[in-house]
This record gives structure tokens, C-alpha cells and sequence, in this order.
């Protein structure tokens, strides 16, 4: 998020690229926050060992395709915005998409 000077003098802050699909978001972290109390509830009930690595990889898988509809938004939003914009900025902006994908990569 950037903050930029209105005409007034004022400060209002941008919003970043996930904000329109915002509320998708939240409600596909709610999904997966689901998912991680049901793994919860599996120890508790003391569940099969597979059954419990089967869903943690369901967990896995939908943390990784969260943080790949992330960096989408980055780069379409964040990215194109700096790089538009030129400068040490678009720099910036690009050795963080960077190290967010090697980030992703290793995990």
C-alpha cells in the first residue's frame, strides 16, 4: 500500500490489488482455517495416521494455491503499477515479487 497526497493536502492510503476480490479472500482463509480444525479434531479423535497426512496435504495444497492467487494479484496490481511508474520503486517492487516466488519455491 502507497500513501499519496490528495489535493487537499490530505493523506489517503491506496489499496492494494487483492482489495477488490477482498472478501473471496477472507472467505477461501476461512475455508482453510476449517481444514486446519478438522486436522485438530483428527489427532483429538485419534485418527488414522493417513487420514491425517492426507488431509494435512489438503491444508498444504490450499495455502500454496492462496499464496499463488496472491502473488497474481501483486504482480498485476503492485508490480505493473511501480513498473509503470519507473524508478528505484519498480526496482523495489521486483526484488520482492523475486524473493516471494523463491520464497514459494523452497517452501
Amino acid at each position: 500500500m502507497v500513501e499519496h497526497k490528495g489535493n487537499q493536502g490530505n493523506t489517503r492510503m491506496a489499496t492494494y490489488g487483492y482489495h477488490d476480490d477482498k472478501q473471496s479472500h477472507v472467505n477461501r482463509l476461512r475455508r482453510i482455517e476449517g481444514q486446519v480444525r478438522g486436522l485438530q479434531r483428527l489427532v483429538n479423535d485419534d485418527a488414522y495416521c493417513i487420514d491425517i497426512l492426507t488431509q494435512t496435504a489438503a491444508v498444504n495444497k490450499a495455502l500454496r494455491s492462496f499464496a499463488l492467487s496472491m502473488l497474481d494479484e501483486h504482480l498485476k496490481h503492485c508490480v505493473a503499477q511501480a513498473l509503470a511508474n519507473g524508478g528505484e520503486e519498480a526496482d523495489e517492487k521486483v526484488r520482492e515479487a523475486s524473493e516471494a516466488i523463491a520464497r514459494l519455491v523452497r517452501s
